[in-house]
């Protein structure tokens, strides 16, 4: 696509390729504040970027609420603005003339941003029409050069993300270079809230939320049986790879996370108690634990390396607005597994781990891509053990052969990291997986172990997961299978539906075998049509198969199976389904 842009100092060229969604959706969060401004002469403005996804504008509307139909008139006003033709043009004051103009247009909240910029910073504004934005661009050079775009949604956000300033209306936006672009978005956003696992979660009695503890789940029956699945899947392939399990206390005192370096750079989001006169913290991490486990007694070298797994619930405070579901949840199940090793053995253990979440991954058909994230600002270490670790991560991905993005200072503040993201069914990515390792920890702790010549040398320690979160990982393959979970992994895998007027014998034989063989059936007896039975477990339960159950199949010892996907029936001998049915579960396909 051809665009031209205009950046802060007034020279315009064309956009580069890599830079044009984004120009375009900053350009959509002026040109939407602009509509606002129109519409609500009061409204005073925060902060307005392009995203990943689209783009918002923060606005402060003093009491007012907005409805769907204000979003629709907001989004009709940004059209006349577009069509106006307006240009778009930078200039740049004097810091004392930034907060004048500003103040003279009651932008309150623009003031205090200039306030939050350095002395010599150059403040540089955007005009379209009577619209002035405080911004350093680029943006698009007349607003018709936006040509697809709507208005998504609206949701609260606190000034500055702090939960003691006030609570701004957030307005949400997408924008696309061409109408074909976003009407395919659109159908993706359609599919997607189709497939929202809050909606499919309660349909399939997984799990549920309330308000006596916001963030924290709670798991159902039927999402017990989905966790526990999950949870053997990952014991079985973690005994395979020589993984032993432990399970650490879930309270411990402040020391132990001052030593780990958590306390420092990390205690906003943990919960804390006293006990003894003693401060301890829920923990909000499952490593300290696992330094406490190695470090109880000593090894040799030929112990190494030493893979130890550990399911551990943590407890991380989230701000009660950004709560989402099982995606953003402040208690959750890390499937955790921590290597000590020696640093020659940090390549080799790198690919084994790699292997090991390729193997996840591939299981449930997701595509991933991975990042290698450096060091952050607030972090722990020395420049050289920094370095030493984000150059191991680089050998070990090089030596797989695997293509990385690099992302410059995501690190964890202990140290680098790989990061894997996920792509699901309809495209959407999730960041899942992840592999850091960590010069720090070992050292904080004292951790040793004695080397081939009799010397106590210090160990390099991998901090590792598959899933992530396990309960984000049931979110995420919710939406991925749309509910229709492979046969292992379903939480029913047999429904028995009866007819009207049977005899029930034989169906209840049919169940009794299927539960001896640890079967997941559901023997559903009720008095209801057919049709309504098979509706209610292909659209609701989506079990993956449906066993019908006559008269004519009482007489030919036959079962008649319902295919949940296409909706056809086959006729077989139970003992073939039994087969069919024991050998798909075993191999998990």
């Amino acid at each position: 696509m051809y665009m031209k842009i205009i950046y802060k100092d007034g020279n315009v060229a064309e956009c580069p390729e890599e830079l044009e969604l984004e120009v375009l959706r900053h350009s959509a969060s002026h040109i939407m504040a602009q509509a606002i401004k129109r519409l609500y002469p009061q409204a005073d403005f925060g902060y307005g970027p392009a995203t990943e996804k689209g783009f918002y504008y923060d606005v402060d509307l003093g009491d007012i609420k907005l409805t769907d139909e204000d979003l629709a008139n907001i989004e009709a006003e940004m059209k006349k603005i577009v069509k106006e033709n307006l240009p778009i043009k930078p200039f740049i004051l004097e810091r004392a003339e930034a907060i004048k103009l500003m103040e003279e247009r009651n932008a309150k909240y623009k003031v205090e941003h200039i306030g939050d910029l350095p002395e010599d910073a150059e403040i540089s504004f955007y005009q379209q029409g009577d619209y002035i934005d405080m911004c350093t661009g680029p943006h698009l050079c007349y607003t018709k050069a936006l040509k697809a775009f709507k208005i998504t949604g609206q949701s609260g956000a606190y000034w500055k993300n702090d939960k003691d300033n006030k609570m701004l209306t957030r307005i949400n936006g997408i924008a696309f270079r061409t109408q074909d672009e976003l009407d395919e978005h659109l159908r993706l956003m359609e599919e997607a809230e189709r497939r929202d696992h809050r909606k499919i979660g309660k349909e399939m009695e997984l799990f549920m939320l309330c308000d006596e503890g916001p963030g924290f789940p709670f798991f159902l029956p039927n999402g017990m049986l989905l966790k526990n699945a999950l949870i053997d899947y990952w014991r079985e392939i973690h005994t395979k790879a020589g993984y032993v399990e432990v399970s650490t206390p879930l309270i411990m005192n402040r020391h132990l996370w001052e030593t780990s370096g958590h306390w420092d750079h990390y205690k906003d989001n943990m919960y804390a108690t006293r006990i003894d006169d003693e401060d301890y913290c829920i923990k909000p991490m499952n490593c300290p634990g696992g330094v406490m486990v190695y470090r109880s007694k000593p090894h040799s070298y030929r112990e190494l390396p030493l893979r130890v797994g550990e399911l551990g619930l943590v407890h991380r405070h989230e701000l009660k607005g950004a709560l989402h579901g099982l995606f953003r949840v402040r208690c959750f199940t890390q499937d955790d597994a921590h290597i000590f090793m020696t640093k020659e053995q940090i390549t080799g253990e790198i690919v084994g781990v790699v292997d090991l979440i390729n193997q996840v991954y591939s299981k449930f058909g997701f595509e991933y891509f991975v990042e290698l994230s450096t060091r952050p600002q607030d972090s722990m270490g020395s420049d050289e053990d920094w370095e030493a670790a984000t150059n191991g991560l680089k050998s070990a991905l090089e030596k797989i052969g695997l293509p990385y993005i690099i992302n410059e200072g995501d690190g964890a503040f202990y140290g680098p990291k790989i990061d894997f993201h996920l792509r699901d069914s309809i495209g959407r990515t999730w960041q899942c997986g992840t592999i850091q390792l960590d010069f720090q920890m070992p050292i904080n702790f004292g951790l040793e172990y004695v080397d081939e010549d009799g010397t106590k040398k210090r160990p390099i320690m991998i901090h590792r997961v598959c899933y992530g979160s396990i309960e984000r990982f049931i979110g995420i393959l919710t939406e991925h299978f749309a509910g229709k979970f492979p046969t292992w992994l379903s939480p029913m895998q047999v429904k028995i539906l009866t007819l009207p007027g049977l005899d029930e014998a034989y169906a209840k034989g049919i169940y009794d075998k299927l539960c001896e063989n640890k079967i997941r059936a559901v023997f559903d007896n009720r008095n209801e049509k057919i049709g309504y039975k098979v509706r209610e477990a292909r659209q609701v339960d989506r079990v993956p198969y449906m066993v019908i159950v006559g008269k004519k199949e009482m007489e030919e010892g036959t079962v008649s199976i319902r295919n949940r996907e296409t909706d056809q029936t086959t006729t077989m001998s139970f003992d073939e389904f039994l087969n069919k049915l024991t050998t798909e579960i075993k191999d998990r396909v």
